[in-house]
């Protein structure tokens, strides 16, 4: 193993980095005119791993290289390490603009090594050398370099540039800080979605537990499967080897508090009253921190108090930014405290904080009152505001009568307001309080959990969010390579999986999809046919039967079975001619009507004559509305025989739900359009109309998909709901239900009369424009909070996915235009009904159709992992998102091909579904195109062309599946494509044109076109 171009590249960045620092001017007192830089790091101590020598090798390497000396002159870097570390090494030596590397080889003899090192004490003799003067390390390379330097008889002056060193590592480069923002994503995670809910099931449960047992359940989370995914960590995150602790989780409670960062959970029980817990993660050995105070049942004072420690952390972060001296900052905080609540300034912390990165704490950098250094742009702090020791008026035990408050974030610096990068994790008082205690009032007894954060980063395993930098120098041929190398593996993993599948079966693949047949009974014994006194047709709506005269008997016919009725007249008669349902009719579908016994003896007809020409015009209409009740009745039957009967919903008990109100529903209910009450339950969501005769709830079980989409260029903030088997609301059968909000103020009137009256915002369109932004953002939060709860309310069962609107391209998926939104699973499109879902994980294949030059769109098809069901068609796409769709297709594991024409998907289903054994045996899909994106004719093979569709039946089918504007502009660049060619002369042309039109006025059914003499005449009238 090496080191990749990527960290060659990084190495001498900062490495030239450094030596600018070294060599500029203005730092000559803060390096102290040194000549050389020496780094000697010894074995590894476990119980201090951040040590000033060990972070900058890794600021320099990306990780901690042990029993490794480095040497840092202004020629050349100089590494003695061993054999295995001298390989990795051998990988910086790559690119352009290079700082000269020397790597020296240490081996199990240790006078060879000692002779390693007389070169470089003979360099460094007489010289001024920076060393950390802290770190005492050991180890065999430590015992040789000190007897090599005992022996060669010279010595070097040692200054201590550790301050040196904190200040070229202090501010951060882009990848450092993505680097630190995903670290404080696990710390957000681990504290939202496994602390606060043990620690509120515990102190809820009355269970007793330690501070230090709750501290290493914490900390074990990380080495749990099973609980890692209760955390959902950023995909960024997958491998377990990146990531680590800070410091082992602190948890105080029960008045023992220490607010320092070296701060031990000890072994108290856990106090139901004032909890602290501060962790932090290492990802990539760059640190994290996040902390938090948790009030139990609090009194107003806690509640008071609490509440300014808010505003003063926020007035912290106003006054930090770039060229702004630390000890302004704190001196800053604490005149606010003067000015506002003196009683607290005894009980202020002596520092906020400190700098942070690959050193868990940089001590030159903390935050106090003493401290002259200046914060700069890209520096990130850990920034911890707290009281301590505090007294509790209103005490409930012993242990509650100190308490003390305390608030950890990791920001970072800017030119501006800093950004925090831990926001994750709320810290409002209504978010961190909770009420146990038998209540006075109902307010009292509601238990406030905290709110889940917006998900705001790609989701694992899906690579939709890639960007394309310039810098990276991306060559377009070899991502072309690389897509089809990637769709070549996924048709090689599909026509595997379908070996597999059916490699057991043979012959026809729809035998389990074979109707049954079915019994009609019309009477269970003779008695109960009606009286049939004359030989009469008599039509028994009730029981759904004909009964007819047969050679003197009445016997009844269940209108199942009869195929259609005619009557014609003939003179003074009428001939009623009943046909009914036999095997081997002509034209017959033969899955319609099962037979138990094909070869039995049929009636196929039977035909009346009558004088009565008004009562057999009556029994016509009688048995045609029979029929026509009856067909209704069994496609009613076949519409809802997937509907799922959901089970009752389990009422929250305790507390009031969380409400969503003033929302409407999609589809929506009988009646006028009226908003209500979205609540979430135990077991579901209930939706209750302000009339109390309109509600219906909505089972987890039955939730396949939730999707929130935001109003941002939208005019709706909505959650959708996605089932998997369909529900009846209402009367309507339907697998969607949506929830939505109107975004525009339906108080803000453009002719002014409203907004006078009023007096909605100011007169000013600015301010009339900022108000609308923060309304939509004010929605934003709400739906997206409310849907988060939803989520965390099914205990991980569902999951809230986003629409990603940067991703999205138009098409037409029924009938009209829309914008196509990916989603981590999905593809949808939820603005407007009818809406679209397309599970990406069913997806069998896609196929891209109508791809050639000189098309404006193109359509795309999604074939299903279940060969039943019918293949969704998206029609109308730009040509101009034909690169982008491939993209997001290869990026979400999607096989998909492309072809030049449309394909008759029925058929070539129906062949598939005839013997799929044999079909994947064949090469399954890849006669649709070889299995990758490429471009050509070639795709017109022999296999593909028995499912090419006829000009003719392409433009009847389209009526039925494509828009009309679609097929319009598909004939119209096919015609422009016939038309044009530049290399072609005026007669040439002429021709040409000629007989496009012979052949455009054929398929009109009109005249020929006169001859070109004709035309050319015509023209110059």
């Amino acid at each position: 193993m090496s080191f990749s171009e990527a960290d060659a590249k990084r190495f001498h960045r900062r490495a030239r980095f450094l030596f600018t620092q070294w060599k500029s001017p203005s730092n000559a007192n803060l390096f102290h005119d040194v000549d050389a830089i020496l780094l000697l790091i010894g074995e590894d101590d476990y119980e201090n791993p951040y040590r000033k020598s060990v972070t900058a090798e890794t600021w320099l390497l990306g990780v901690p290289m042990y029993q490794t000396l480095i040497l840092l002159t202004p020629d050349k870097t100089t590494f003695v390490c061993s054999g295995k570390k001298a390989d990795m090494l051998e990988g910086l030596k790559k690119g352009d603009k290079q700082v000269t590397i020397d790597v020296l080889r240490r081996t199990k003899d240790a006078e060879e090594n000692m002779a390693l090192y007389k070169p470089l004490i003979e360099e460094l003799s007489g010289k001024r050398v920076g060393v950390v003067e802290k770190d005492k390390f050991t180890g065999k390379n430590i015992d040789e370099w000190k007897k090599a330097l005992e022996s060669a008889g010279k010595s070097f002056e040692s200054v201590d540039i550790t301050a040196a060193l904190s200040a070229c590592l202090a501010v951060k480069d882009e990848d450092e800080v993505k680097t630190m923002r995903i670290a404080s994503r696990l710390s957000v995670n681990v504290m939202k979605n496994y602390f606060i809910d043990e620690m509120s099931t515990i102190v809820d449960e009355e269970r007793t537990v330690t501070h230090e047992k709750l501290s290493e359940q914490t900390e074990a989370i990380l080495d749990d499967p099973k609980l890692v995914k209760k955390l959902r960590l950023p995909p960024e995150a997958d491998n377990k080897e990146d990531v680590d602790w800070c410091y082992s989780p602190i948890v105080q409670s029960g008045g023992e508090y220490d607010l320092k960062s070296s701060a031990m959970s000890n072994s108290s029980n856990l106090h139901s009253g004032v909890i602290m817990c501060s962790l932090g993660i290492r990802y990539k050995y760059y640190c994290s921190n996040i902390g938090r105070t948790f009030l139990i049942d609090p009194n107003k004072t806690q509640e008071k108090n609490y509440e300014f420690l808010l505003e003063l952390q926020k007035k912290i972060m106003s006054t930090i930014k770039d060229g702004v001296k630390i000890r302004d900052v704190y001196q800053q905080a604490q005149e606010y405290i003067k000015a506002k609540r003196p009683d607290l300034e005894k009980n202020f912390t002596r520092s906020i904080g400190f700098g942070m990165g690959i050193e868990f704490r940089e001590a030159s950098y903390v935050l106090h009152a003493k401290n002259v250094r200046e914060l700069r742009n890209g520096m990130v702090l850990n920034l911890s505001v707290g009281f301590a020791d505090l007294e509790n008026p209103k005490p409930a035990d012993k242990r509650s009568k100190m308490y003390s408050l305390l608030l950890i974030d990791t920001i970072r610096v800017t030119n501006d307001a800093p950004v925090v990068l831990t926001d994750g994790c709320s810290k409002n008082l209504n978010e961190v309080s909770y009420f146990f205690k038998a209540e006075g009032s109902e307010s009292d007894a509601q238990e406030k959990r905290p709110i889940k954060p917006a998900k705001k980063d790609t989701p694992a395993k899906s690579a939709i969010l890639r960007s394309k930098f310039r810098s990276e120098d991306q060559d377009e041929e070899s991502r072309e390579q690389r897509r089809k190398e990637h769709q070549k593996q996924l048709f090689a993993k599909k026509l595997a999986e379908g070996l597999a599948k059916f490699s057991d079966v043979s012959g026809n693949g729809q035998d389990e999809n074979k109707p049954v047949f079915k019994k009609f009974e019309s009477y269970r014994a003779e008695s109960k046919l009606p009286q049939v006194k004359e030989q009469k047709i008599i039509v028994d709506k009730r029981n759904e039967t004909i009964i007819l005269p047969f050679y003197g008997m009445a016997v009844p016919f269940h209108i199942t079975t009869l195929k259609n009725a005619s009557k014609s007249d003939e003179g003074d008669f009428v001939m009623l001619r009943l046909n009914f349902i036999t095997p081997g009719q002509a034209g017959g579908k033969k899955e319609d009507m099962p037979f138990h016994d094909a070869n039995a003896t049929f009636v196929r007809a039977l035909t009346f004559r009558s004088a009565d020409t008004h009562r057999m015009a009556q029994i016509f209409r009688e048995i045609t509305d029979l029929k026509k009740d009856a067909a209704k009745k069994e496609a009613q039957r076949k519409e809802m025989a997937d509907v799922v009967e959901q089970d009752n919903l389990i009422i929250v008990k305790g507390r009031r739900p969380y409400r969503l109100p003033d929302v409407y529903v999609r589809p929506q209910l009988d009646g006028k359009r009226l908003p209500g009450e979205l609540e979430i339950h135990t077991n579901g969501i209930r939706y209750q109309s302000i009339k109390s005769d309109q509600s219906f709830n909505v089972l987890f079980s039955n939730v396949k998909h939730l999707f929130f989409q935001p109003c941002d260029n939208e005019l709706l903030v909505l959650i959708h709901i996605h089932f998997k088997n369909p529900v009846v609301i209402g009367k309507k059968k339907t697998k969607d239900i949506q929830f939505y909000r109107e975004a525009s103020d339906i108080q803000f009137d453009e002719t002014g009369n409203k907004r006078r009256r009023h007096m909605y915002g100011d007169e000013d369109e600015l301010e009339s424009e900022q108000e609308e932004r923060r309304r939509r953002a004010n929605l934003n939060r709400e739906f997206k909070t409310f849907a988060e709860k939803i989520a965390e309310a099914s205990d991980g069962r569902v999951e809230v996915d986003t629409p990603f609107r940067e991703l999205g391209f138009t098409g037409v998926p029924f009938r009209s235009n829309v914008l196509l939104q990916p989603t981590t699973d999905c593809l949808v499109h939820l603005s407007d009904p009818p809406f679209l879902i397309v599970t990406i994980s069913e997806i069998e294949i896609a196929h891209l159709e109508r791809v050639q030059f000189g098309l404006k769109n193109f359509d795309m098809v999604f074939v299903f992992k279940d060969l039943h069901r019918a293949p969704i068609q998206i029609n109308t796409i730009p040509m101009s998102q034909l690169d982008n769709v491939k993209d997001w297709l290869d990026s979400v594991e999607v096989a998909f091909t492309e072809g030049p024409v449309n394909l008759n998907w029925s058929m070539i289903l129906k062949t598939v579904l005839n013997d799929p054994a044999d079909f994947y045996r064949n090469g399954g899909w890849n006669f649709l195109g070889s299995g990758s994106d490429e471009e050509g004719s070639e795709q017109e093979s022999e296999s593909g062309s028995e499912f090419e569709m006829s000009e003719d039946d392409f433009e009847e089918s389209a009526s039925d599946d494509e828009s009309d504007f679609a097929s319009e502009a598909s004939e119209d660049s096919m015609d422009e494509e016939e038309l044009s060619d530049s290399g072609d002369d005026w007669d040439e042309l002429e021709e040409k044109a000629r007989k496009a039109d012979e052949r455009k006025l054929k398929r009109n059914g009109e005249e020929q076109a006169p001859p070109p003499a004709a035309r050319k005449k015509q023209k110059r009238h």
